[in-house]
Order: C-alpha cells, then structure tokens, then sequence
C-alpha cells in the first residue's frame, strides 16, 4: 500500500502540513494484516517520514496508539474496552500523555485516525476522557454523473463544472488511476464510504460496464478499496434488451430477473465488495418499468432479487415525473409527482431495494421546502439525496457554501411522525449526494468549492454537526498554519453565501429562473413555457405557484399535520417559502413587514452588494495563500460580482415591469 503522492492536484484537506501532529510523533499501531489496516500503516509511516516521528514497535515507547479492540492492548487502550464501538465506529481519549484510537473494526481504526489527523495538536494536549465516535448513517455516497464517451451536449460530466472525469477518459478508464486513489483518501478523511462512478442516465457505453467492461470497473474499485470505497454502477433498467439479447426488460416476465441474477453474480465474482446499483427508470426518457404495465416496487425488487446473495443494494430514485407537461395546464404539479408515485408503494419494497428521493420536490433549487416523500414512507428504505455540484447554486463559479442548508434540511421535523428528522429517517438508506469533483487541479473547479465536498462527507457521519464548524475545519485543514486574518476572512466569505446567493436569485422560494440547458445566470421566464412544469405564474397581479388544497394543486395535502395546515395558510407559511406554495399580489406584506416587490428589490440589490464585499474581503489575503490558488479564486469572485449584478438588474426590472410599483427608495432599476 503506498500513499498516493500527486503534483498536478490541490491536496485540498489533507496536504501534508495538516499531518504533521500525527507524524512528528511515536505512533504504535496495533491491528490485524487486514487491507484497511494496511492503508492505516501506510498513513502513519508516510506522516512520520515527512515529520520526523517514529512508527513505534510494540513493548517501546509511544505517544499515539491506534489500536484494534481484539488482542492484547497497552494500559491506555485497555481501559477503554467496554465501550460500544460497533461498526465503523472508534474511541478517542488521552490519558498520562499517550494518545489512544481503539476501534472494533480496520475501517474504525481509519476513521479514527483521520479523527487525530482533525484534531491536530489538539490531540496531543491536555487528557480527555475516551468518546466514542460511530458514524449516524451507514451508507455515505457520492453519485458521479460521469460519462465515459463525450456527451454532445452535457460533455464528459453531466453538471460538472470542474473539468473532465476522474474515472474514464476517452472512453475508457484513465491509464493512470492514482488520482482516484488520492480522491479516495480525501472522501475517507471526510467520513464518505461509497461512490457510483457513472451517470444516472446511462448511455450506451456506460452500459456496458455491467458486462464485458467490467475489469474496467474492477481497476477503479481497486484504486478505492485501500480507503473503504465501495464501488457502485448505475445500469440501465433496459440492459436485458441492449445488452443481454432478450426482447424484454419486464421484471415480471421470465428470463429477464434470471438474466439479472446471472449478471449480477459475474459481477460479485469480479468485484467482491462491490456495492450495488444506482438506477434512474421512467425519468427524462429513461427505460422502466411503466413500459410493461409494472411500478417502481416491481422494477426494483427484481434488482434487490439479483443483488440479496451478494449483499448489495440498488438505489431506485424517486426523481420521475412527467416532463412533457402542457404550460397551459394549471392543474399538473411537478412537485406532486414522486410523492404520487412512490407513497403508494410504501411496504413494498425489499430491505435492500433503497428509494432515493431528492431533499426537496423540484430539482435542488437554491430554496425549496422539504420533500413530502421523506415523510410519507415510514415502512421503505430511504436515502436522501443532497447536490454537491452547484447546478443551481452558481455551478462553481459563485462562493454558496451549502453546509447550513443540507443541516436545515437533515434537521427538519415532520412533526406527528414521532419528532423524527430527515437525518433519523435517512439512517435506514442513507445519504447521497451528486459529486462535484472533476480533474482539475482544485479537484471543484472553485478552490473554496472543495468545503462543499468536505461537509457533506462530515455531516454525513454526524448529520447534527454545526455547519459553521464544519467550515472552520475544512479552513484549517486546508490552510494549515494560515494566519487569523486567512481564517476569518474566509469564514467571513463563505459562512452567509448561501442566503447571499439566495437573495440575488430566487426570492421567496421562486426557482427555476435560469436560462433553459446550461441552468447558468439570469432567464426569469427562461422555464416558463417549456414542458418542464417549473412555473412562477407572474402576472400583472402577483406572483408564486398556488399548491393549495382550496384553490391550487393540492400539493400542501402530501405533508402531514401541522405543515400541511402551516404551508396552506398565507398567514403562517414561512416568508422563504411564500412563492412556492400561494399566488400572491405584489402588494401583499410578508411577515418580515415588507411587501412582496419591495422584498424584490431590497434583497437582490442587498446580494449584489454582498456578492462585491466577498470579493473585496478575498483581497485581504493575496501574499498569505497560494498565489495560483488566489489568483484563481480572484477569477472566480470576478464573475460572481459581474453575474450577481445581472440577476440583480435583470430580476428587478422583471418585476418593475410587471408590477409597475416601483422601488420605494428610488433606486436605479431598468
């Protein structure tokens, strides 16, 4: 096992001055000859070559221990024997000067040390008693949208906005894979343990990799292994048609759930701890089940089928709605659609068929309230999906840390189901996010991206951790020993771009208003008339979707009590979420006291301004970070400033024409 050593790549959280606590020590490492415990060996001796620290041999002396709880342990170990670790999981403690990591598991003595590595001097300093740290969600993946062919029109990543893929490059898998074992090490030192390396709409190379390219599959899983990354495929739900022969796909019929099984086991005989498959059926085009008459419980209990004796999982997703609507047609509701279709099944799924729904109804849009189906199917396996790649959110060339809307969203109650929150509901299934990593040299495109990346892996782990610290983490892992101003400054930058963001974009949960394809910059009526249903119905009266029961889709009734009565009421429903569930004048007054147009314009000259103070505070810090790296941040923040003013100039002078209320501090508006 050697540790991945890359010159054309930002070390992004782990560069080697982030390890120097660890490697400037005496470390004792006490664990089995397992292929994980090896990676922990690995880590220790490269820190201590770099740093000047010892890897200490047993019966010598040592001032940091990382320990499996099997076999006989130093005192400082011993005593903390009796703790429930269980899977994963570790404990951390310090006590007469020794440092010690006990975990009941090779990948617990990973996550562990990953943990010290965090924790830095801090580590080393004064005792502290032993805690146990287990990760909250078993499953914590990243879906790549990575194509291996060129797509003609979304490239070689579909929503990505940091280069070409990782994984495949002119069609086939990258010669030299070390980058993907570097990108390993990075999501291990986050808390991520999964990844589907291929585009959720699987073309017809990709599809492929489930059958005779699959040693292809096998050389990257390779890559990931050392760092507990399971590899998964998303397949075409077709592939018995395209790939096997067969003038079938139905789930139902015979032939096609034998062809699954068979290819199914070619594909543990390969890759033993592959992970499953990722599918997107009866969605954009996409083949499923609908065809034969079936439902998605049909279509992916017959994949669970093929994948039970080899303990694997799929991930059927819930993003399936019709998006060959009439825009004339008020009464059909894209944000009804997976609630409509899924709830229903609810039961029928098997305990490793998992239904992935997106945290929100729509397609991660900068604000959107929390999905129904999240509530509505407490018998089914269900995983969360997050977007890590900003389609909607400035696609990496805006600064929008998402960590405090991904921990609003995991900390949200359904209130009448038992005070649980998405967190406790995303422990049966997990938690998913769409990559936003690519083969540039900052691995985001963005250099202040990667936080984005960092948190979601962390929260991942432990949904309850402060986003806000999470941040402060990722600054001082990535800038070690960068100055106060370095970290406030960027604390500064990043913590509120989000609601910055939100304010010179979409207003009171208004989305959608980008140009059509690309999802880049200002088109307020850009969706408007297309098939899509993404609709804000602004007219010379006001403006919003009505998604009430007593006048509009009756897409409030899919919540349960209370927020099915708190979305349906004008007077209770949440300012941000406004235009979203009612249509309203533009005169009506949030319960900020502000009208509806004066919030208009107030908060997309607020995010213009606010956009320009992130780029001028950037300025304090040129000579105390990388020039590259802040020259191209500077770039970056160049076309945030000069994009937020668009929104800026062209929102407002939408509503100004459509209102004909004017801004009532008379500020410049076209």
């Amino acid at each position: 096992m050697t540790i991945p050593r890359l010159t054309d790549a930002h070390p992004a959280w782990l560069p080697p001055e982030a390890l120097r606590a660890v490697g400037s020590r005496r470390v004792l490492v006490l664990a089995d000859e397992s292929a994980l415990a090896q990676t922990v060996r690995a880590e220790v001796a490269d820190a201590c070559e770099r740093h000047g620290g010892t890897v200490a041999a047993p019966g010598g002396e040592f001032d940091l221990v990382l320990a499996l709880s099997a076999g006989s342990l130093p005192p400082v170990a011993e005593a903390m024997k009796g703790q429930e670790i269980g899977d994963e999981g570790f404990v951390l403690g310090r006590r007469d000067g020794v440092t010690a990591v006990l975990a009941d598991d090779p990948a617990g003595l990973l996550y562990g040390f990953f943990q010290v590595v965090r924790l830095g001097e801090e580590a080393f300093g004064a005792d502290r008693p032993a805690e146990a740290h287990r990760p909250a969600l078993r499953r914590r993946m990243l879906d790549h949208w990575d194509n291996l062919d060129v797509h003609p029109v979304m490239g070689q990543v579909e929503r990505g906005y940091s280069g070409g893929s990782i994984f495949w490059r002119n069609g086939s898998a990258r010669a030299d894979l070390t980058r993907v074992r570097a990108y390993g090490r990075l999501l291990a030192a986050s808390g991520v343990n999964a990844v589907a390396i291929n585009n959720v709409n699987v073309h017809a190379t990709e599809a492929r990799l489930l059958t005779d390219r699959l040693g292809e599959v096998a050389a990257i899983a390779a890559e990931l292994r050392p760092y507990g990354i399971r590899v998964h495929l998303s397949v075409n739900f077709a592939s018995p048609i395209a790939l096997g022969g067969l003038d079938s796909a139905d789930p139902l019929e015979e032939g096609v759930p034998e062809w699954w099984a068979a290819t199914t086991k070619r594909v543990y005989e390969t890759i033993p701890d592959f992970g499953g498959y990722v599918v997107k059926a009866d969605s954009e085009g996409q083949p499923g089940p609908f065809a034969y008459g079936r439902d998605h419980a049909d279509g992916a209990n017959m994949l669970a089928d093929a994948l039970a004796p080899h303990g694997g999982v799929v991930f059927w997703r819930a993003f399936v709605y019709d998006h060959r609507q009439d825009w004339r047609d008020r009464s059909t509701d894209r944000a009804r659609a997976a609630h409509d279709h899924f709830a229903p099944l609810d039961g029928r799924f098997r305990d490793n068929a998992i239904v992935q729904v997106k945290y929100g109804p729509m397609d991660f849009q900068t604000r959107e309230p929390v999905s129904p189906v999240i509530a509505a199917m407490p018998n089914t396996r269900l995983a969360v999906e997050l977007q890590v790649t900003q389609e909607y959110t400035g696609q990496q060339r805006h600064v929008c840390y998402l960590g405090p809307l991904w921990s609003e969203v995991l900390g949200f109650r359904f209130w009448g189901h038992g005070e649980r929150t998405v967190a406790d509901v995303a422990t049966k299934g997990g938690l998913i996010a769409v990559s936003n990593v690519g083969d540039d040299p900052y691995w985001t495109g963005h250099p202040l991206a990667q936080a984005n990346l960092y948190a979601f892996g962390r929260l991942a782990w432990s949904p309850g951790l402060d986003p806000a610290a999470l941040l402060d983490e990722w600054i001082g892992l990535t800038f070690p020993g960068g100055s106060e101003v370095v970290r406030e400054t960027l604390h500064t930058m990043m913590d509120g771009s989000w609601h910055t963001y939100e304010r010179y974009t979409a207003p009171l949960g208004v989305g959608f208003m980008v140009r059509p394809g690309h999802h880049y910059g200002p088109d307020v009526d850009g969706y408007e008339y297309t098939p899509w249903g993404t609709y804000h119905f602004a007219d010379r009266d006001g403006v919003g979707v009505d998604r009430t029961r007593a006048t509009g889709t009756g897409y409030t009734g899919q919540y349960p009590a209370p927020w099915s009565e708190v979305y349906e009421s004008l007077t209770e429903c949440p300012d941000e979420l406004l235009l979203f569930f009612h249509h309203v004048p533009y005169s009506h007054v949030l319960q900020s006291g502000t009208t509806v147009v004066q919030h208009i314009y107030d908060t997309h000259f607020a995010g213009a301004e606010e956009a320009a103070g992130i780029r001028a505070a950037w300025e304090k810090v040129e000579g105390e970070v990388d020039a590259a790296l802040h020259a191209r941040v500077r770039e970056r923040l160049d076309e945030q400033v000069r994009s937020a003013r668009e929104w800026r100039d062209q929102v407002n002078t939408y509503f100004l024409r459509k209102s004909g209320v004017p801004d009532e501090h008379g500020r410049r508006i076209y």
